[in-house]
């Protein structure tokens, strides 16, 4: 739920891209989105353009990474960290930084190697909460690493997006499901693009995601067709999936994961600049937003268990009375979070519906999970059949964050199936 940019912010991404344009690394061929070299220094992976004007999966500009710390158990790999092009939700040019990992070993399959587009789950909203810089071992907050593991294990390579909002001066905006999506697309679509890469842009695609990754992946699902047309994606895995904001928000209001709901607000308000957020915020609410956007995903949850979004606001209103606030526009917050709804106006190829889906999809979760409702969950999966996408679910019993790893081997094996061509006509 946007907010008008902070005089602080302001400045930052007013120097960043001064700075971007002057720094601009030389090596790259923006238009193209081919870099002769991946000869990028690492701050100017984070660094944003002044004026993003980078086509969607274009490199702006790469890295080579000696290794990856959090990647426990994978196979000798190569990686790189990559500044690409994307679009906002509003279709405006933006630059999102993401990894590709590959592994060494030759892919002895058929076809090309596959390429598996990676959404992390919650990680914090501040730029030092990258998954990119956590992978690279700059900072450890992530628990995704055996997921990255198992792919690469498998001889899959990996296109990890940090999605938007991640470099320096910027807030990831948290919960907004379009840009997630793009990200999510465009990383893709780059991993080709880097020199050295062997990723061919005619490489089967597979998505996953867990949690905020499991929105982020299951958006990629509903665009991947009007966005991104020429990728040839076989099936998407989305799990612990946030798929409808208000039925979460209610749930986590007052909660010991009230953090999330934090992060979401801030995000929002990231996306949603005019709608009203600063001007609601009373001392110990702008507080909270400093807090929040210094702090990474173990922190967010310490620092906010059992916390009333009445505490944060001057005239203590509750999440509904919020809803109903409008910014200059005219859009309620009410409009902004439903917005974000999975599941909605969803068909197959040829249906005419907006979002039209042309492969499977895996959704799975944790029968004990604290912040996924069971009956959103059950809503969504409903949606998705009723409208006969074919969609396979399954169930662990496992809390919200065990069920991430729970399911880690039955994903890759079910991406594995997709790209080996197994039809899968779901369980509905």
């Amino acid at each position: 739920m946007p907010r008008k940019p902070l005089p602080r912010r302001a400045a930052l991404l007013a120097t960043a891209g001064l700075l971007g344009g002057l720094l601009a690394t030389p090596a790259v061929t923006a238009a193209a989105g081919t870099p002769e070299a991946c000869s990028a220094a690492d701050a100017d992976i984070y660094r944003p353009p002044d004026s993003p004007t980078a086509a969607s999966g274009a490199v702006v500009a790469c890295r080579k990474v000696d290794s990856l710390p959090m990647v426990i158990g994978g196979p000798p790999l190569n990686a790189w960290k990559v500044q690409y092009g994307s679009t906002d939700g509003r279709g405006r040019p933006v630059s999102v930084v993401g990894t590709v990992v590959v592994p060494q070993k030759p892919w002895t399959g058929p076809g090309e190697r596959p390429l598996v587009a990676f959404v992390p789950g919650t990680l914090g909203i501040g730029p030092q909460c990258a998954f990119s810089k956590q992978l690279a071992g700059q900072y450890q907050d992530a628990y995704e690493g055996p997921n990255i593991a198992a792919l690469l294990n498998a001889g899959y390579a990996v296109a990890a997006t940090d999605g938007q909002g991640y470099m320096d001066g910027q807030v990831h905006p948290y919960a907004s499901g379009v840009e997630a999506g793009h990200a999510t697309l465009d990383m893709a679509r780059a991993a080709s693009r880097v020199p050295g890469t062997g990723v061919s842009p005619d490489a089967e695609v597979g998505i996953w995601g867990y949690s905020e990754g499991g929105s982020g992946s299951l958006w990629a699902a509903q665009l991947a067709r009007s966005y991104a047309p020429e990728l040839n994606v076989v099936g998407s895995a989305s799990g612990g999936i946030p798929a409808d904001l208000k039925q979460v928000a209610g749930n986590l209001d007052g909660q010991f994961f009230a953090g999330f709901l934090m992060d979401a607000f801030i995000g929002l308000s990231v996306t949603h600049p005019g709608l009203p957020f600063d001007d609601l915020l009373n001392d110990s609410g702008h507080k909270a937003v400093k807090d929040a956007e210094s702090l990474c995903a173990v922190g967010t949850v310490s620092r906010f268990p059992g916390a009333r979004i009445e505490q944060y606001n001057k005239d203590g209103l509750t999440l509904d009375q919020i809803y109903a606030l409008h910014g200059s526009d005219g859009v309620t917050w009410g409009d902004a979070v439903g917005a974000n709804k999975l599941g909605a106006d969803v068909g197959t190829p040829g249906s005419g519906a907006r979002y039209e889906i042309g492969f499977p999809v895996l959704q799975y979760r944790g029968l004990l999970d604290e912040v996924i409702p069971a009956r959103m969950a059950g809503e969504t999966r409903h949606a998705y059949c009723a409208a006969g996408i074919p969609t396979r679910w399954t169930s662990y019993a496992g809390d919200h964050l065990t069920g991430d790893a729970q399911a880690i081997g039955d994903v890759v094996s079910w991406l594995g199936d997709r790209f080996d061509g197994k039809a899968d006509t779901g369980n509905c």
